[in-house]
This record gives structure tokens, sequence and C-alpha cells, in this order.
């Protein structure tokens, strides 16, 4: 069984004294030091618990992009006694109201570009307390104004000042060191440590929303321990690989998501690393330029984004020397995209695999034992499961959905006892909704998701596979795969493309597919698009284009 000690806090207080003086996080040209990032959440947590009415395990919602003040806010909600609530700066309306209100969430800490959003639907929510941040409140006067005018004026971002009733972060910083200076630094000790000696690590430290398996967006309940034992199995699992303190890490992908929380916020400080904010990797060109500007140790990505950097001129003058760890998460990576990025950077990527609900690592792969299509072993104290439709165990090699059991798992849904008994059972074991196989050598295969699996005529579809090689195709940007029923209720496979050449013939496409593919595999209905709603960290959302097509059919029953 795996020994977990201590809480998140005892564990990045403790990273915070160690690598005082060495760089946590580097912003838009301002850096962090270990040692700032410890003082300045220790004025927000003052601020939070003596200059509002929270209290101990209270909701804390932090709706930020990746800026330096989202890491002093994770720092300071915990170091407060609170619950964080990972909230995504990109919301709507409705899915904002949606995770404030079923959290419970009593305070928000919000970017200035999205208050508005926040203002509209407040009524609605139970959020009392509130603190508004612009983009670089934490630079020097001078580059404060330059950046936060161009943030106006180029990118139509909303200000502080426009918000006279919020609270401002730095005015928040500024009363919390006020509240910190009426003791003496033997009492402000004493007080941060009976608040953080009081936090047991089976208590919950993060509520991180999911569409999990099914229905609406849940609440996992991740524990201190759980995101605690997710750091030490994937530094066990890395094992010699995990470069000394000090390692420069890019972050590219959004801090609010679970896979960047704990790299680049729990792994990344508690082993002492340098990690670069970039806060909109959508702008390639400056985030090309950004990499330019460092010796990068480690880069962590997902599919969309290793494709886009590939594509572009420029990236193939970075200086990749001193790259020693490329990991990719959320979603499949395509073959073609890792060949090219080794090619590239000299660096393979490791592929991992793991969910919102395991916190969230389940399995990757090391360069130690590097599995080509496989996401490799699991990870240390970690089982393995694969079972079919009646929960029976199957045989290796079989393929069936995937169940999960180690130290990882979350507690459960917040307040969703129906939701967390349908995917964790009694024995600690999780469902995923993925489906997969796992070899004679442990080696894990991720095949598809089970609830986007297409049945033909009796016979297993999986998307990905159908994606895959249309994507392989020239003249093909993205792809995606759906299921659609037609008037007879029978199930078809439709093909969702977006070119990226104006040529591109739909028979050619199809006549290539039917060299590559099983004839049951092949798509009945080809669709091109110049677009596919994506989610915040690229992944094409797929249940929106299923609720376009049950609009679309109830369109044309109702004019029937």
């Amino acid at each position: 069984m795996l020994e977990v000690n201590g809480n998140i806090i005892s564990q990045l207080s403790d990273a915070c004294e160690k690598y005082a003086e060495k760089k946590a996080y580097t912003s838009l040209g301002r850096d962090l030091r270990y040692r700032e990032l410890n003082e300045l959440s220790d004025y927000l947590a003052a601020y939070l618990r003596h200059h509002t009415a929270l209290k101990t395990g209270d909701r804390v919602a932090i709706q930020l992009p990746n800026i330096l003040q989202y890491p002093i806010a994770v720092f300071a909600v915990l170091k407060a006694g609170m619950i964080i609530v990972n909230t995504n700066p990109e919301y709507s309306e409705d899915e904002l109201k949606h995770q404030l209100k079923d959290s419970g969430a009593k305070a928000l800490i919000v970017f200035s570009a999205c208050a508005k959003t926040f203002l509209n639907i407040q009524e609605q929510t139970f959020v009392e307390e509130v603190i508004v941040t612009n983009i670089a409140d934490l630079h020097p006067p001078l580059k404060r104004s330059v950046i936060h005018t161009l943030a106006r004026v180029v990118g139509g971002y909303h200000s502080c000042l426009e918000f006279p009733a919020l609270q401002k972060y730095r005015k928040a910083l500024t009363l919390g060191k006020q509240s910190l200076d009426k003791y003496d630094l033997k009492q402000a000790r004493s007080i941060q440590n009976s608040i953080q000696n009081s936090i047991q690590n089976d208590e919950v430290a993060i509520l991180q929303y999911t569409g999990g398996t099914t229905g609406l967006s849940k609440g996992s309940m991740l524990a201190h321990r759980n995101l605690l034992a997710n750091f030490l199995q994937l530094k066990m699992h890395l094992g010699e690989g995990c470069p000394e303190a000090g390692a420069i890490v890019v972050a590219p992908l959004p801090l609010y998501h679970v896979y960047a929380f704990t790299v680049n916020i729990l792994f990344s400080l508690m082993m002492g690393y340098h990690n670069i904010l970039i806060v909109n990797p959508r702008f390639i060109s400056l985030f090309i330029r950004d990499l330019k500007s460092h010796k990068v140790n480690i880069f962590c990505g997902i599919n969309p984004l290793f494709k886009k950097l590939c594509e572009h001129p420029e990236f193939t003058k970075v200086d990749f020397s001193e790259l020693k760890i490329c990991t990719s998460g959320g979603m499949p990576l395509a073959k073609d995209i890792a060949e090219r990025w080794n090619e590239v950077t000299g660096c393979r990527i490791l592929e991992g695999y793991g969910m919102t609900e395991t916190s969230p690592l389940v399995a990757c792969n090391n360069y130690q034992d590097y599995q080509i299509d496989s996401i490799g072993k699991a990870l240390p104290f970690t089982e393995l499961k694969i079972i079919d439709e009646h929960g029976n165990a199957l045989a290796q090699g079989s393929e069936g959905e995937l169940c999960v059991r180690g130290p990882q798992v979350m507690l459960g849904y917040w307040k969703q006892v129906v939701e967390t008994v349908a995917v964790l059972d009694k024995e600690g074991w999780l469902r995923t909704g993925d489906i997969a196989s796992i070899d004679a050598n442990g080696n894990l295969k991720i095949i598809d998701r089970l609830k986007d699996m297409i049945i033909i005529s009796g016979f297993n579809v999986y998307p990905v596979e159908i994606e895959n090689v249309v994507s392989a195709y020239s003249g093909v940007k993205d792809a995606v795969v759906i299921g659609v029923k037609n008037a007879e209720g029978v199930e078809q496979v439709k093909l969702i493309v977006v070119p990226d050449n104006p040529l591109l013939d739909k028979t050619a496409l199809l006549n290539y597919c039917r060299r590559k593919l099983a004839a049951y595999k092949i798509p009945k209905i080809v669709e091109f698009r110049t677009s596919l709603p994506l989610s915040n960290v690229g992944k094409i959302l797929k249940r929106k284009l299923q609720t376009e097509l049950t609009e679309s059919q109830k369109s044309v029953d109702l004019k029937r």
C-alpha cells in the first residue's frame, strides 16, 4: 500500500522553503520565485480568513487563465482551509451558474475578462465574496500598465476598474499582509500551522468538474491524499527520468484542467521546477517565441497542440537540445504527429491515460520501457481490469470496459450519490467508460469511449479508428466520426471533415477509406465543415455534434 503523508499544504510549504530562491513560475516576462509564491499566498489566505465571512471547508471557485495569480490563489485557498473549485474562464453563463450552484461556492477569484459573465448570474448563485484581477496585476507598474492597455485594446479584455464593487486582487493581498503584520512571526506561523495540521489528507482538496462517464457536469471530489498519491506514483513511474530541481517546464494547457493542475502545479512545485506559463497557446507565433527564450526540459501537451506547433514554419528553429520529457494526455495521440514531433525535437512523446476521477493519471509510457501503440503500463499501486457489459472480468487481451483501482481514485461525485454508485463500487473499482485491452506484459491500449461506440450489423465500430485513418489523408485538417440513425432507426457512420485543402474530394476520400477499412466501417454520410466545436483543451466536442443532430431531427419531425 502506498504511504501518503501530510496534506498538499504541508508538501507545498516544504517545497517553497527548500527551493526558496529558485523560480517557480514565469508569465509575460515576470518571474515568481518559490519564496514569493509562499509569501503572497500567505497574504491572500489571510485575506480570505480575516476579511471575509468564509469558513473552513467553504468552496472557493478560481476562474483564471495561466497567469501568476492562479498558483498563488490555489495555494492560498488551501492554506485558508477551504476547497478549490477549478473553473473554466470560457464558461457560458449557464455553465458557470451550474458549477457555482452545484458546488455551493461562497467565493470567486475571477479574471477581469470574464467577470461580466459572472455578474450576469451572480444573484442565482451563493457567491458572496468576489476578487477580480487583471492579466498583469503582479508585474511592475509600468509594464503592468502597458500589458493591461494592450489586453484591452487588442484583446478586448475588461479591466478591474470596470467593476468598482468587486474586491481587487492586489488590494486583497495588501489587506492580507496587514492582517499578518498584526502578529509577530511566531504567532503567524502558529496560526498557519494550526490550520495546516487540522486538515486530514482524506479531506476534499478540490472539486474538479467533469462530464464524467455520463450526464451533466459533476464535481469529482479529489482528496489531498488522491492528489499527493498521484504525484508519488508518477515520480516512481518516471524514476531516474525525472530532471533535477530547476528544470524548465512549459505550461500551455489551462491550469484549471486536472492534467495541467497535477503536472504544472503539484508535481512541478514539489519537484522544484520552473514553469513557463503560456496565457493563450492559440497564438502559436507568440507561443513559439516563448519556447525560443528558454531551454525547455519538460513539455506537456495534447494532440491538437502538437499538430499546430509541428505545422508552424518557425517551430523547427526552436532549440530542443535540453528537452528530456514530453507527455501527452486528454485524447488519443496521432501516430503521424508523434513521429513528426520526435523528428523535430529528438524527444519521443510519452502518451498517458487518465481521467478527472483518477487525479488524473492511471497509466503512462516511460523511456525505460517504451511501448509503441500503447499507453504503457499502469502506475505503481494501480490495479486495472477489463469487464464485459455484465461486469464480469475478461481474459487477457480481451476488449471491454476498463476499471481502475488505486489511491488516486476520487472519493466520489459531490452530492451525487446515485452517480457515484453507478461508477464506483464498494471495493474501490472505478468504471471508466473507456473500451480498452491489456496485453500479456501489462501494457494498456485504449480503444475508444464506450458511449461513442457504433454498432453496425452487430459489429462494434470504434470512431477513433476511422478518425485516425481519415486524419492521415492529405488535405484533411480535422475529422470526427459519430453514429447517426437513419429513418428506419438503423445506426450509420457519419464522418465530419474540416479540410485544409479546398480541392479535397469526398469521392476520393471515401475510396481511400475503402482501401484502409473494413466495409462496415466505411462512412455512409460525409459532411465538410469549416470548423468543429472544441473544448478549452482542444478536444472535439462530440456531445455538441450529437446535440445538433438531435435538434435538427426534432425540427424535421415538427415540419412533418
